[in-house]
């Protein structure tokens, strides 16, 4: 740097200070980065989960400290000289601010993480974790500024007492809400419905459940579209779901024969035909005994039930086309008939009957 540039430094002390403060906040923004390095790089090695929750949830916080620290370092002179100026410039108030907002932060992330954690471990805490993570974290922002409004010197202990008669104005304002919430709650606790399981209401739309959370339920539609239903409504609500108690499921389907055919071969060649679609499809039960249940002469028919079983309820279409594509191919082959709706007029029996009337 050449003599001029260093005088016209020295004449421009705001070029200093400007040149000062960039390099102090690079250098603590390293400092900061390189802890953050060693941090993750010695809990990669643990198997612990909180030392790796606790590193991920400083990150935020940490920078939070990073600006206080500066600011500190200004105010107290180390930057500014000019007293004058120290004197109308004060980051006391700010950095309290600062600081109760990086224990915030941290306190929300430590406790989502462990949730988060937690949810794939347990299915009650997956089910309601929605409700859980805005629970935890209207605890954590009501405690944080009260906190912060007793530090700053406001009293809270009016604004305690008044919570009573508040909390009943919120209370009748926010009935819908608390009413959705609560039934929420009720519905993580009494497990009707999980994440995942395939349902239908009682509209007759069917999907998969996506998300219960505190004020009303996401579930996916086979259409790929979603549908969202209030928690109050869904809880009143008649619902089948088709995972509870297990995921399989039968799956009838109706087949008819022409009345000429040999029933016994009938099912016979049936049963074949359905335990070896069970067997080979990757949707089949394939130690399911399946079995045949003739019910109905038709008009042109005699019509049963092939009883199949698939692993879940979606997949049940597939292992129906497989089966009724295998069916009739294999009814070709052995000559088994189905018949096309027919009306026929037996003239022999019609005559048997004039003659009879007429003696």
């Amino acid at each position: 740097m050449s003599v001029n540039t260093l005088y016209n430094l020295t004449e421009q002390p705001w070029a200093v200070i400007a040149i000062c403060l960039v390099t102090l906040t690079i250098a603590l923004f390293c400092i900061r980065f390189f802890i953050m390095y060693w941090l993750k790089k010695w809990t990669s090695h643990t198997k612990f989960i909180f030392d790796s929750l606790f590193i991920e949830s400083i990150s935020k916080p940490l920078t939070l400290c990073t600006i206080i620290v500066l600011l500190t370092i200004i105010e107290q002179g180390l930057l500014i000289k000019n007293e004058s100026i120290a004197h109308f410039i004060s980051f006391s108030t700010i950095n309290i601010i600062l600081g109760l907002v990086a224990i915030i932060l941290f306190f929300d992330r430590f406790f989502i993480g462990t949730i988060n954690y937690y949810s794939k471990e347990s299915a009650v805490i997956f089910n309601s974790q929605s409700i859980i993570k805005g629970v935890i974290r209207v605890s954590v922002l009501s405690v944080g500024i009260l906190v912060l409004m007793g530090t700053l010197g406001i009293s809270i202990t009016p604004i305690i007492a008044s919570l009573g008669i508040t909390s009943l104005a919120v209370a009748l304002a926010l009935q819908p809400t608390l009413e959705n919430f609560f039934s929420g709650v009720q519905l993580v606790i009494d497990k009707p419905i999980r994440v995942g399981d395939f349902i239908e209401l009682e509209s007759k739309e069917q999907g998969f459940v996506e998300k219960i959370g505190w004020r009303s339920t996401w579930v996916k539609m086979l259409p790929n579209n979603m549908i969202i239903i209030p928690n109050s409504q869904l809880s009143k609500s008649r619902i089948i779901n088709y995972f509870y108690p297990e995921k399989e499921l039968s799956v009838p389907v109706d087949v008819s024969v022409h009345y000429s055919s040999d029933l016994e071969f009938v099912e016979q060649v049936t049963l074949e035909v359905a335990r070896q679609v069970l067997i080979d499809h990757e949707w089949g039960v394939d130690d399911y005994n399946t079995f045949v249940v003739y019910h109905t002469f038709d008009n042109s028919s005699i019509n049963f039930t092939v009883m199949l079983r698939a692993k879940e309820y979606f997949n049940r279409f597939w292992v129906k086309s497989a089966f009724i594509k295998a069916l009739h191919k294999r009814y070709n082959q052995e000559g088994i008939v189905i018949p096309f709706p027919i009306t026929a007029i037996n003239t022999s029996q019609e005559a048997a009957n004039f003659n009879n009337a007429e003696h």
